[in-house]
């Protein structure tokens, strides 16, 4: 290695990036993993960038909290943004945690969720549609981003001439976690979480009158379950009620259009895995995996300790802030064989796109569904599609993705 890495590392600041790290993150989190895997921030948190960090992490939940009361506070000060994401499920540990999410498992199940393939093959087929009678198309606003929020919306049980707002609702709560936030980003953020409660607290209160089917109906099933008590007490309340809504949108919108849209943006940036794909088209759950690992759609975590702690050879004190690199770590060479390259048959492949855990994504076999039938009815479709000029990313940390892909489907 040389001393432009080793200093590459030593000035790194999760508040103070350059621009050129959100174009490419990787050679940075490259430098921290070699010379400083466990890194303090100047602000006293630290950054994890190997892959058995991660998953010690992860899995020590006593000593490694995803309550967010402490660390948000002095971001969100009391607003609504402060109230959501300490009662979402991400950012709960047991008891909370594991009633709400024991209430939406139950409707993601493996068979809940075959039973969503014919609707998102059929909602998937009618994109693809639209697209070919365009020829130039953007892959986010006219794809990706089109098929979580229907699918989403399907969970919930929302009206199809209701789900106008969601995708930039989501947008706007989940721009409010990156690192460091302005007044705008807070602003936005904050008023998004005041009209969607608006909006979820009419569509309960039509639901408690016409309850839909629990099975399939995720918006029913919490209902359903609100203030059915525990052994230990913990009730799902009316405002737990409501902010897991917004977090199950939140967490299915945009990871999903993420992953769509890396997907089929590496694809086109690897020919060779791209023409490997068309030919066999049953990689395509190796690929999605692949896709996962190579490009996360959610790059960072976070959890806070509870008591002291050593990891890597560092010793973290209690109440410390600890972000947890998932885009690092899902380039481990100790884990990852060749780990720059992207090779859609790579097996194996534990990579922690979802997490690791009890915290691990209670719908990762939908995004894997959504994925999958997405990125493959696309390539069948449109074999000789081709970008069309240079796709924008997101300008995100957190979320890795693109706001715009300009593309061709003509071959």
């Amino acid at each position: 290695m040389t001393p432009d890495t080793r200093e590459l590392a030593a000035r790194f600041d999760l508040e103070n990036l350059a621009p050129e790290f959100y174009s490419d993150p990787y050679p940075t989190y490259r430098a921290l993993r070699e010379h400083e895997p466990v890194k303090r921030l100047p602000n006293g948190s630290y950054f994890l960038t190997r892959y058995d960090d991660l998953v010690s992490a992860y899995k020590r939940t006593k000593s490694f909290s995803s309550d967010k009361k402490k660390e948000f506070a002095p971001k969100y000060g009391d607003s609504l943004l402060y109230e959501h994401h300490t009662t979402s499920l991400v950012f709960n540990d047991p008891p909370a945690h594991t009633r709400v999410r024991r209430l939406i498992t139950g409707a993601l199940s493996p068979r809940a969720v075959a039973a969503m393939e014919p609707d998102l093959i059929a909602l998937v087929d009618r994109l693809l549609d639209g697209l070919a009678s365009k020829g130039k198309v953007d892959l986010i606003e006219d794809y990706a981003a089109a098929i979580p929020v229907e699918v989403i919306g399907n969970l919930l049980d929302v009206p199809h001439g209701e789900r106008g707002p969601l995708r930039d609702w989501s947008l706007a709560i989940l721009g409010a976690l990156e690192p460091v936030i302005g007044p705008e980003a807070f602003a936005r953020g904050n008023q998004a979480v005041k009209d969607f409660l608006g909006y979820l607290e009419v569509l309960v209160e039509r639901r408690r009158a016409e309850p839909g089917n629990s099975d399939r109906d995720v918006l029913t099933r919490l209902i359903q379950g609100e203030g059915s008590g525990e052994d230990n007490g913990e009730r799902l309340t009316a405002k737990e009620l409501l902010h897991n809504c917004i977090f199950l949108l939140n967490a299915g919108h945009e990871t999903t259009t993420n992953l769509i849209g890396n997907g089929l943006v590496a694809l086109s940036r690897h020919p060779d895995q791209k023409k490997r794909l068309i030919e066999q088209p049953d990689l395509i759950r190796t690929a999605i995996e692949e896709v996962l690992r190579y490009e996360s759609s959610n790059q960072l975590g976070n959890r806070m300790t509870t008591e002291p702690v050593e990891l890597g050879g560092v010793a973290l004190p209690a109440g410390a802030s600890v972000t947890l690199c998932i885009g690092a770590a899902n380039r481990d060479p100790a884990q990852f064989t060749d780990p720059e390259a992207f090779d859609i048959g790579r097996a194996p492949n534990r990579h922690l796109a979802f997490g690791s855990g009890p915290h691990q994504c209670v719908g990762m076999a939908l995004a894997r569904l959504e994925g999958a039938t997405a990125i493959s009815r696309f390539l069948a479709r449109f074999p000789g599609y081709a970008l069309n000029g240079a796709p924008v990313r997101g300008g995100r940390v957190r979320f890795r993705g693109f706001l715009r892909v300009p593309c061709t489907t003509a071959p």
